[in-house]
């Protein structure tokens, strides 16, 4: 089983997508939460580049030497990583491949067929990494769910490819 996915297909830019990184990346989702808290709509990418702003302002006032609340900070999110269960928004990696403009759909290609579905609706999917702090080895690399959390009990399981069409 490769851990690696390719979005192709209908697009400018192919992508290939390893979700053994995500654990390290600000744009992850907690999947324990995130359906149940009334997920607002946010533009993930201004929500990133706000976070990074105020970590780079806050090492401008307080110099490089870690103040205790933030390593306080640092040990409890190395746990949240090492117990957590996660997702990464597919949008941004869509939006990296720039789909060309005649592109309609998106194939997810699994072990067990396809599941095809409008851009539209893909744009909302979350890749699944992370479950209880381990990798989805046995059926992933990745689950796909739903944007509205509709199949996040039976997600779409053992993703090999991403396919625009």
């Amino acid at each position: 089983m490769s851990d690696i996915i390719q979005i192709k297909g209908n697009v400018k830019f192919p992508i290939t997508l390893d979700p053994g990184v995500w654990i390290f990346d600000d744009r992850r989702i907690d999947l324990n939460t995130y359906f149940d808290q009334g997920r607002k709509e946010e533009n993930i990418e201004e929500d990133y580049v706000k976070k990074t702003a105020n970590q780079w302002q806050r090492e401008i006032q307080e110099g490089a030497v870690f103040p205790p609340t933030l390593k306080t900070e640092q040990k409890f999110e190395k746990e949240k990583v090492l117990t957590g269960t996660f997702g990464m928004p597919l949008k941004p990696f869509l939006s990296n491949a720039e789909p060309l403009t005649n592109a309609k759909t998106v194939v997810f290609e699994t072990e067990n067929g396809e599941v095809e579905m409008p851009i539209e609706k893909a744009e909302e999917c979350i890749l699944a990494f992370s479950k209880e702090g381990k990798p989805l080895k046995e059926d992933g690399p990745v689950h796909i769910i739903y944007g509205d959390g509709s199949n996040r009990n039976d997600p779409i399981k053992k993703v090999r490819a991403i396919i625009v069409k």
